[in-house]
């Protein structure tokens, strides 16, 4: 069992100290806001208390919870991001932005992506998406050819449009870049402005453009910036009635008149698992949730009824132009927080970011927040769960106590990871990402690097375990490490669509998939 002599002291020595001071007693003892919340109320009606609708919260509470969130959300520790020098990516690690946009797009009902590039970029990225989500992806492209680039692509462009509108007929269409014709530096603006002057047909043809350059930033990047082109193209502005008396006092300080609608404005690291999870919690709060873009009935794994050449299922156009009677806006991800910063200077509508909802304290400010804006006590539902993730940290801290833990991800989902093992009692020691943000400067570790999987090979020599894509599997097989496959592309495992690591139980999910090949490891190592 244990090692003889001095060694062995030291090591039980170590496993004491690890027991008494493990981060974990703090997330098991932590209270739950909303009951902290009863406690400090003298007097007046409680929100918690059955089915009563709504607390009187103004929009100085709300703006206080914001306050809380962003406090929370910081860290004291300032990490330092190296950037790879390398003459060349040996393995890489990050997707294009154009895939991004790509996958944007694929959350909205009815719309075709148009890649403005070559076949083959379109190809590949084709590929990319059907092995991940095992489902026909509709795509298209310009096909410029090396005569086309060299003269300009607006022939292609407008040639394209119009098949797609001949023979799909489209609701939307997802235009974006790719580095060939952002090298050649098309005039994207001035070319779709011709191309409807000479095409009175297109008019009422809503066409997303975005650019997204190959030879800089990755997939959360196209990602961002496609979902930003569709919130500042498509809502519709819409003068509400402010006399109309409103059902819903606790929503009048939100400018709106009877809606209950939230915005959801989803990272592009959620499965379709995560946002339905997420749907599910808005929805228990009596609050209607329009994901912007809704991956969770586009790419979830469903048969239709009938054929399409286009997405069957995703955010419709008439939701998307409603998103100024929105109430508020939830933006679930650091990358989401210049969309939702759209939607505020458009129609005013307030807003808060949630870097992560993987985590017992970070689901809590989640749910508080629901719980203010809608006026409705957090259901007895997710504090049963609340109560199952703090018996799990309990059961499953044994085999993440440290535990170093190697990953390479994109910076959103790194973020909401890494620190969720941190206060597992788990050590960071290789930390490998692909583009950069201010999140990466409060990672619980020393060092962050925007590299490839070759770094992650070389940083990650020691590991107990490897957290990222399917890629990184030969990676795992020569360091002799277990690998846990997340983020994009996954290729070699199934279920992508439906898995899930948000709310209490996502949570409580993936402490038990990571604590079962913990405890795996720990067994083979035994027998060794």
């Amino acid at each position: 069992m244990g090692l003889p002599g001095y060694v062995g002291m030291v090591e039980m020595a170590r496993e004491l100290d690890e027991a008494l001071h493990s981060p974990i007693w703090q997330q098991v003892r932590l209270q739950a806001p909303w009951e902290a919340r009863l406690k400090a109320e003298d007097g007046g009606q409680q929100v918690g208390s059955g089915e009563d609708r709504g607390d009187g919260k103004d929009r100085k509470g709300i703006e206080n919870l914001k306050s809380k969130i962003q406090n929370f959300s910081a860290t004291d520790s300032t990490t330092k991001v190296v950037t790879s020098r390398k003459s060349v990516a040996v393995n890489p690690l990050k997707q294009s932005q154009p895939l991004g946009a790509a996958l944007a797009c694929l959350g909205l009902k009815g719309v075709m992506p148009l890649f403005h590039g070559s076949q083959g970029y379109t190809a590949f990225a084709k590929v990319m998406l059907v092995r991940h989500f095992r489902e026909a992806i509709p795509l298209s492209t310009t096909a410029m050819t090396e005569v086309s680039t060299i003269l300009g692509g607006e022939e292609n462009v407008e040639q394209a449009i119009v098949t797609l509108l001949e023979k799909s007929k489209p609701k939307i269409i997802g235009l974006y870049t790719t580095g060939l014709t952002e090298t050649r530096g098309d005039d994207m603006d001035g070319i779709l402005k011709s191309i409807r002057k000479r095409r009175p047909e297109l008019s009422s043809l809503p066409i997303v453009f975005t650019s997204t350059p190959d030879f800089k930033g990755a997939l959360q990047d196209g990602y961002a910036a496609m979902v930003e082109s569709i919130l500042n193209t498509l809502p519709l502005h819409v003068e509400l009635d402010a006399s109309s008396p409103s059902s819903r006092p606790e929503l009048d300080y939100l400018h709106v008149s009877v809606s209950s609608h939230v915005t959801i404005l989803a990272r592009p690291s959620f499965a379709p698992g995560d946002v339905e999870a997420i749907k599910e919690i808005v929805s228990a709060f009596r609050l209607n949730p329009v994901v912007v873009p809704d991956l969770s009935v586009s790419l979830d794994g469903h048969l239709s009824d009938d054929y399409s050449a286009m997405t069957t299922g995703g955010t419709t156009l008439a939701q998307v132009r409603s998103l100024g009677r929105s109430a508020f806006t939830l933006a679930l991800g650091q990358c989401m927080e210049g969309a939702a910063r759209s939607l505020q200077q458009q129609f005013g509508t307030e807003y808060a970011v949630f870097d992560s909802l993987t985590g017992l304290a970070v689901v809590d400010q989640f749910l508080e927040t629901l719980s203010h804006i809608s006026g409705y006590p957090v259901p007895e539902k997710f504090r049963h769960q609340r109560r199952q993730l703090q018996d799990a940290i309990l059961d499953t801290h044994f085999y993440f106590g440290r535990k170093r833990i190697a990953l390479a991800l994109e910076p959103d989902l790194f973020y909401a990871v890494s620190h969720w093992l941190h206060l597992m009692g788990a050590e960071i020691q290789a930390a490998v990402t692909t583009t950069k943000s201010p999140l990466l400067e409060q990672l619980p570790v020393e060092t962050a690097t925007i590299g490839d999987l070759e770094d992650l090979e070389q940083l990650a020599a020691g590991s107990d375990l490897l957290i990222a894509n399917s890629h990184a599997k030969t990676v795992a097989q020569r360091l002799g490490i277990p690998l846990y496959r997340l983020g994009f592309p996954i290729f070699d495992r199934l279920s992508n669509g439906h898995r899930s690591i948000v709310g209490y139980a996502g949570t409580t999910q993936f402490l038990f998939d990571i604590g079962n090949l913990l405890l795996e490891q720990e067994e083979v190592q035994a027998h060794h």
